[in-house]
């Protein structure tokens, strides 16, 4: 495994866990709608590295994103990269709550923003990584950023059939 993904309040069990390890923590942010305000990610942000986070997965606004207010999508993506200090962030856009267009909007969005990674979702919405969606995103962000799909990967087979559309890490 390249990271163990936990809620915030275990991230410091965790980092001590696996200190000794290749493993990196990650923990969510603006989880699981991304509704929190800029300022209450950025702290969640702080936090978690403050315990040992080495990655944050940051759940989109996705209700500014669906109002087009892009700007403050964006801005808000801008200041947990900042928050991160460096530390990888992958940006979750929830693709099964989005048109197609929404998603090549995200995904710009996080590659505007400085992420490091656009991501499927959460896990939490139903759904899942689709081979269309990670080809959609991976389309949009080139090289630039890295693509990961989440959820909906059963087998093997999925697993190959992600990598092939443009996933980097599943």
């Amino acid at each position: 495994f390249k990271s163990v993904c936990i809620n915030p309040t275990y991230v410091k069990h965790a980092a001590e866990a696996l200190a000794d390890s290749d493993v990196l923590v990650c923990t969510v942010v603006g989880f699981p709608l991304g509704a929190n305000t800029t300022a209450t990610k950025a702290f969640e942000v702080e936090d978690a590295v403050k315990n040992g986070a080495d990655e944050l997965d940051m759940v989109i606004n996705i209700g500014a994103l669906k109002d087009k207010r892009y700007d403050e999508v964006q801005q808000d993506s801008e200041a947990v990269v900042k928050a991160a200090d460096g530390r990888t962030v992958k940006v979750i856009i929830e693709t099964v709550l989005l048109t197609d267009e929404e998603k090549r909007k995200a995904s710009e969005l996080s590659k505007a923003a400085g992420a490091h990674f656009v991501k499927t979702s959460t896990g939490f919405a139903g759904g899942g990584a689709t081979v269309e969606d990670v080809k959609l995103m991976k389309e949009v962000v080139g090289d630039t950023l890295e693509v990961k799909a989440s959820g909906g990967v059963r087998n093997l087979e999925d697993f190959k059939a992600m990598l092939d559309a443009g996933a980097t890490r599943v």
